[in-house]
């Protein structure tokens, strides 16, 4: 059983489709030209494959002569590497007010980790309570953990630390133009 596809439709095949006219691509990817419903569909029996409507935004609409599985097989694919990447741009470490030196330093190893792997990395120093009085102190902690980490590997802030209602955040990633 095929996985239904999460932000694609599926696409319609065969007796589904209701254009009059196609553009028909043969499998091996040639455009065969605008052909009526009926002539479509001969041409796709003849080779014992389904005719897939590919998109119905334009006139005629695009139809393409290949396996129904396979082609849905390729749509998850192509949807499961999009997803990949979306989620994989930007790593967060988060720091809390009273961090010890050597806590800082395995966050640092981290987000080199992060860093070296090409994502940017959003650092958050989390404040509660009274702590919030005590900004100074936490915009110091977080400077701290940038020289541990620029004595590691050369890095850009990509968005300057910044004071938020629950703390300070800042996004930084791997500086090419110093290496």
């Amino acid at each position: 059983p095929l996985k239904i596809l999460t932000f694609l439709q599926k696409p319609l095949i065969n007796n589904q489709i209701r254009d009059k006219e196609v553009r028909v691509i043969d499998k091996q990817g040639e455009n065969l030209g605008v052909l009526s419903l009926t002539e479509a569909l001969g041409k796709a029996k003849e080779q014992n494959l389904d005719l897939i409507q590919v998109t119905r935004k334009i006139q005629p609409s695009i139809c393409k002569i290949g396996d129904y599985g396979k082609y849905l097989y390729s749509l998850q694919k192509k949807e499961r590497k999009v997803k990949s990447k979306k989620i994989g741009e930007l790593k967060g470490i988060r720091l809390r007010f009273n961090i010890s030196l050597h806590d800082l330093q395995i966050r640092a190893k981290t987000a080199e980790k992060f860093i070296q792997e090409g994502k940017k990395v959003r650092i958050e120093m989390v404040l509660r309570g009274r702590e919030k009085a005590l900004g100074e102190f936490a915009r110091k902690k977080v400077e701290q953990f940038l020289e541990i980490l620029k004595a590691k590997l050369p890095i850009k802030v990509e968005k300057e630390l910044k004071r938020e209602a629950r703390g300070f955040t800042m996004i930084v990633s791997r500086d090419t133009k110093k290496e």
